[in-house]
């Protein structure tokens, strides 16, 4: 499932596509139609994203909500729209370029209301102006709940999947078990700014990179990490491989329905 950083890339993409014109709205598929009626030939004048979600603005306080789901993917192109092919559940078009959605686990056409009720539900997002990470401690603090589980709650903090929370929590050297209500301010705030910094280069590089200089190819001599997530990291994905730091095997475990990686040495239990 696509991360935060990936969507507020696609609110960026949109937005300098299509942004302050007048668009074409369709729903090849017919999933969408009624919705694709409603604002077909208005201005696309607002792009916004909160954790995994996405929010395109049309008219007058009417939004497309989108999210991605575990297939939902976005495909751009140039120059007019060509005959639709598959199952395209949501198409803008401009005679400049278009955008085609397939595959999404929703989308669907919000009043301002239903929006905010939608945001209400969610975490602070650390790519968000607004978010406040007074709040994300405030949680944190007062759960039982491992800290591998509160960060992956979208309600607790909006846009974190599993590379980031994984990455995040050996970049720290945080046991994932560890309950949350364990972790000291002094250890969350640097966890916090560190993610939004992590995740603002998301967006700018659209991968997920989390390895440190020193532990680079280039600088330890070692292949580059070949994977369909594309970047260099510590621990996701990487099960009995040796720590970048330590050497020690990184190990896996499954978490709520969700596969955990750590290194044992790095991110010691206590």
């Amino acid at each position: 499932m696509p991360e935060g950083h990936t969507i507020h890339r696609l609110a960026a993409d949109y937005r300098e596509r299509f942004g302050g014109r007048a668009v074409r709205v369709d729903s090849p598929q017919g999933r969408f139609a009624g919705g694709a009626a409603l604002i077909d030939g208005e201005v696309l004048r607002e792009c916004d994203a909160h954790g995994k979600n996405l929010f395109l603005g049309f008219g007058w306080r009417r939004w497309v909500h989108i999210h991605l789901g575990l297939y939902g993917k976005v495909a751009f192109g140039d120059g007019p729209p060509p005959a639709p092919t598959g199952q395209i559940r949501l198409r803008l078009a401009s005679p400049e370029g278009y955008a085609d959605l397939r595959g999404p686990t929703k989308c669907a056409l919000l009043s301002q209301d239903e929006k905010s009720a939608v945001q209400r539900r969610l975490g602070p997002d650390p790519l968000r102006a607004d978010a406040d990470p007074d709040l994300v401690w405030r949680r944190i603090s007062a759960a039982r709940t491992s800290i591998a589980e509160l960060l992956m709650d979208q309600r607790v903090i909006a846009g974190v999947g599993n590379v980031y929370r994984a990455e995040i929590l050996f970049r720290h050297g945080i046991d994932p078990y560890r309950q949350g209500r364990s972790l000291t301010e002094a250890e969350w705030r640097p966890m916090w700014a560190d993610l939004a910094a992590l995740m603002r280069e998301g967006v700018r590089k659209n991968r997920i990179d989390t390895v440190r200089p020193e532990h680079m190819p280039q600088a330890m001599g070692r292949p580059a990490r070949v994977d369909g997530h594309g970047g260099e990291v510590y621990v996701y994905r990487r099960a009995t491989l040796p720590c970048l730091v330590c050497g020690t095997t990184i190990r896996r475990a499954e978490l709520a329905a969700r596969n955990l990686f750590w290194c044992p040495v790095c991110q010691p239990a206590g």
